[in-house]
Parts: structure tokens; C-alpha cells; sequence
């Protein structure tokens, strides 16, 4: 045997003894028991242990209510909490907003605003004089650059001036129309939380209908229904709302930066017509 273990055993044995007793005083003093009942207990003649009896069956409405409780999914609750009208517009909302993300997103980027390849091929062709190969390019172009370029070189004929308006007026269409595609999740965004809102007072009026029309004590899982609805319906409504206005401040931040850009870039390429005067046509 090894000495070292034969040596330490005994230690071992004390350690566990006063963890035993630490634990025992500890449990002891947590029953709450006074010195005087603990004598009462210990004078008392002790009494024959009760043969054990068997274990009362619960009724079966207690068993089925403990199965559906425990069968029945998170999922399941919320779906039930809310119901299928709530649940039905969210969802629409939910798809709406995801497909609006969706394509703002894909508008809103620089190759379908300012597209640098236009912006090189459009200069190199007028430091050509290759005009009527510009305007081919910026006219086939499908971005919003594109379409502002090949309205001011259409106008050219008549003025710079007239030129500059014409870009103008097709750069603010592009604009209104890509303001009228994000409007759209701002209307998500401030919907949402009203239909909460709306499920919220729906619930609190049904949980307080259950307490007005109940004879005696109102039963929890009655009030809890209808306070279940107010708070999830309040909740998907944020839920809902919080993304789409989040979205919806950056990317109209995004488009304005780009379009602003727009502007300059076609002002800038544009600038060599300064000089250009209306033709006048002869009699």
C-alpha cells in the first residue's frame, strides 16, 4: 500500500466528517425551529409511522390540462395568443416590408444610380467629339445618369439653358419615383405599431370582459388569453416597425447622397456647352 495514500485517509475521513456536520447544522437551522418545540418533539411519545398511502390519481380534466400545457409549443402559444387575423396582417406586412427591403436595395445601388463606367466612356467620347456616339451610350445606359444625360444632350439644340432644365426635370422624376418606392416601408413602419396598439386594447378589453362577466373568481387561463394578445400583438408590431423605419432612414440617406452625386457629375460633364446658344431656325 502506499504510504502517502494510508496517510492521508484519515484527513480525508475528518474533512468529510465536518463537511457532513456543516451541512447538517445548516439544514437544521433551516427548518425554523425553537428550542421549545424541539423539547416538545423530544417529550412526545413517538408515534407509529402511518402506513404509506397510495397516491390519490388527479382527476382527468387536471391530466389533460397537464398534457396539452406541457405538449404545447412556444410557437403554438403565440400563434394561439395572437390569432389568425393578427397573425395573417403581420405576416403580410412581414413579406411586404422584406420584398420592399429587397428591391430598394437593388435601386439603390451606385451601378443603377452613377455608374462610373458611364461617367469615364461619356467623357472619353466627348473629349472625341464623338457626340452622337455620347448620346448613343448615355441613351442605351438604364441608369438614372444615364437617362439625365441623354435628356440634356437631347435638348442641347435649344440652349445650355434648356439643356440644364430638361436634366432637372428628369432628375427629379427619377427622384420622386425612388422616394415613392421607400415611402412605402415608412408606411410599414408607422402601421405596425398601430396594430398593436389595436391588439393591445382588444386584449385588455377581453381579459377585463372575463373578469366583468365572471360570477366568482375569474379563472387565469381566461385573463391570461386576452393578456397574452395585447402583449404579443404589441410586440410583432415592434418588431415589424423598428427594422422598416431603420431601413428606410438609411437607404433614403443612401439615394439622396446619389442623386446629389447625379447632379454634380452631370453638371460636370456637361459643362463644356456652356456656350452653346439656341439654333434659330430660318424663315
Amino acid at each position: 500500500m502506499n504510504p502517502l495514500s494510508s496517510a492521508t485517509f484519515p484527513v480525508r475521513i475528518q474533512l468529510f466528517a465536518l463537511v457532513f456536520v456543516s451541512l447538517s447544522v445548516l439544514a437544521f437551522s433551516m427548518t425554523g425551529f425553537s428550542q421549545d418545540e424541539l423539547d416538545e418533539l423530544d417529550a412526545a411519545p413517538p408515534a407509529a409511522a402511518p402506513a404509506e398511502a397510495p397516491a390519490a390519481a388527479p382527476p382527468p380534466e387536471a391530466v389533460g390540462a397537464a398534457d396539452t400545457g406541457s405538449d404545447q409549443s412556444v410557437l403554438g402559444w403565440v400563434v394561439g395568443s395572437l390569432g389568425w387575423g393578427y397573425l395573417l396582417i403581420f405576416l403580410a406586412l412581414s413579406f411586404t416590408l422584406v420584398s420592399l427591403l429587397v428591391m430598394n436595395l437593388l435601386a439603390s445601388r451606385r451601378e443603377n444610380l452613377v455608374p462610373q463606367e458611364l461617367v469615364e466612356g461619356f467623357e472619353g467620347m466627348l473629349n472625341e467629339k464623338e457626340f452622337q456616339a455620347a448620346y448613343d451610350l448615355a441613351r442605351t445606359d438604364e441608369s438614372v445618369l444615364g437617362q439625365v444625360l441623354s435628356a440634356g444632350l437631347a435638348k442641347l439644340s435649344r440652349g445650355y439653358n434648356r439643356a440644364l432644365e430638361s436634366m432637372q426635370e428628369v432628375g427629379e422624376e427619377e427622384s420622386m419615383k425612388l422616394e415613392h418606392r421607400l415611402s412605402y416601408m415608412a408606411l410599414i413602419g408607422n402601421l405596425s405599431p398601430m396594430i398593436g396598439l389595436f391588439g393591445t386594447v382588444h386584449g385588455m378589453i377581453s381579459s377585463f370582459r372575463v373578469i366583468a362577466t365572471s360570477g366568482s373568481t375569474p379563472e387565469p387561463s381566461k385573463l391570461a388569453e386576452g393578456i397574452s394578445t395585447a402583449l404579443f400583438t404589441t410586440l410583432v408590431g415592434l418588431a415589424i416597425a423598428i427594422p422598416a423605419l431603420a431601413a428606410y432612414n438609411i437607404l433614403r440617406n443612401r439615394v439622396s447622397r446619389l442623386l446629389l452625386e447625379v447632379g454634380v457629375s452631370s453638371e460636370n460633364l456637361m459643362s463644356r456647352f456652356e456656350d452653346v446658344q439656341p439654333q434659330t431656325t430660318k424663315k
